[in-house]
């Protein structure tokens, strides 16, 4: 039952309000004006007071107190002569005061409608049963405008969470593609910036020093098979759509690692760490990890140096990361020909609430961060 009612009133939620207001005033004249035709003898302006209690219900959402009021007087007027069962365009009318108009109109339409109610019965003299029906039947409009009128705002209201859990699922999607964007050019940029110095290298020390060609060919190999394992994990995340179930991320942890794979290039990479490190945040300790692994690979394809010093500060609330190298630098503000490798560490930076300056330093160029950890 409670479903029949529920689709009933779905489909009539979706018929146009106009033809609404005329089938509503179509009935509430029938009603009014009926009454007043029989017998044939009634004096016109009988008919014509029931046709101004009834016809102006059609206005109704434009001016509900004005119509209210209109229809409640010729109601008034007509219950001298004629004693209609109920008065329809005055219920109709309280019933859209109660479900369109605003607070205020609302609070003063009652005493009004109150006061005509009382006038329309006392008027005619009419007994108590009267009173009580008329005035239950008024109430019982008023509280129906009251109901239709908190549906309507409960769909309303509905209807903009539903808006505003679907613009956060939008902009979620959108930081999780940056976050795999982001990824992937780490990867990629990486993996292939080793791959190419040691590819490079490899044949030239093949005939004079072929233990390192084949330490050469080796990290090659390594860092092939590692960007391999890293894209099939993101790529399996991105196919899953489970990204709070991913694989964790490297982070300062693998520093040492990603810095003993770095030197295989032939760049001297050198790591402190000042002050007391301590637990940080998820997102902070992989973006430390990926500003040092950008930064590494943008020395290697761009700065033509020969060391590079990574270190950390660890101060309260902040955690200092800072990339040195004595090379010549890059000649523009992005590091990868297209301005992504630096934009690309200040987004990392910026995502979990830090800020990321880079430019030339004393000897070469420097990237330094600073992220917050507490």
């Amino acid at each position: 039952m409670s479903g029949l009612t529920e689709r009933l009133r779905t489909r009539l939620t979706d018929v146009p309000p106009r033809v609404v207001d005329v089938a509503i005033t179509v009935a509430v004249s029938a009603a009014t004006v009926g009454p007043a035709l029989v017998p044939s003898s009634q004096p016109w302006w009988v008919v014509a007071l029931a046709v101004l209690a009834s016809v102006p219900v059609l206005w109704r959402r434009r001016a509900p107190l004005v119509v209210t009021c209109v229809v409640g007087l010729a109601m008034t007027a007509l219950v001298m002569w004629e004693k209609p069962m109920l008065p329809y365009g005055p219920l109709v009318g309280t019933y859209t005061i109660a479900a369109l108009s605003p607070p205020l109109l609302r609070l003063a339409a009652v005493p009004v409608i109150g006061a005509g109610v009382y006038v329309s019965l006392a008027l005619p003299q009419e007994g108590l049963d009267s009173y009580r029906v008329v005035g239950t039947a008024f109430v019982a409009a008023y509280a129906l405008g009251t109901s239709a009128r908190a549906r309507r705002a409960r769909a309303a209201e509905l209807a903009e969470r539903a808006l505003r859990l679907e613009w956060e699922r939008a902009i979620a999607a959108a930081h999780e593609r940056a976050r795999i964007a982001r990824d992937m050019h780490d990867i990629l940029t990486h993996s292939v910036g080793l791959i190419v110095v040691q590819a490079e290298a490899g044949p030239l020390m093949l005939q004079s020093d072929p233990a390192r060609a084949q330490a050469a060919f080796d990290t090659i190999a390594d860092t092939g098979r590692g960007a391999i394992a890293q894209l099939r994990t993101l790529l399996g995340t991105m196919r899953s759509g489970q990204s709070d179930h991913r694989e964790p991320q490297p982070g300062l942890a693998a520093l040492p690692e990603l810095i003993e794979r770095t030197g295989r290039s032939g760049l001297r990479v050198t790591l402190t760490s000042d002050g007391v490190p301590r637990p940080i945040p998820v997102e902070v300790d992989v973006a430390a990890y990926r500003i040092v692994q950008e930064a590494l690979t943008n020395v290697l394809r761009h700065a033509d140096a020969r060391t590079a010093q990574v270190r950390l500060r660890w101060t309260p609330g902040v955690l200092a990361v800072e990339v040195a190298d004595d090379g010549k630098g890059a000649d523009g503000e992005g590091t990868d020909g297209q301005g992504h490798g630096l934009i690309g560490m200040r987004e990392r930076a910026a995502a979990c609430g830090g800020t990321l300056r880079a430019g030339r330093g004393a000897k070469g160029f420097v990237v330094a961060a600073s992220l917050p950890v507490g």
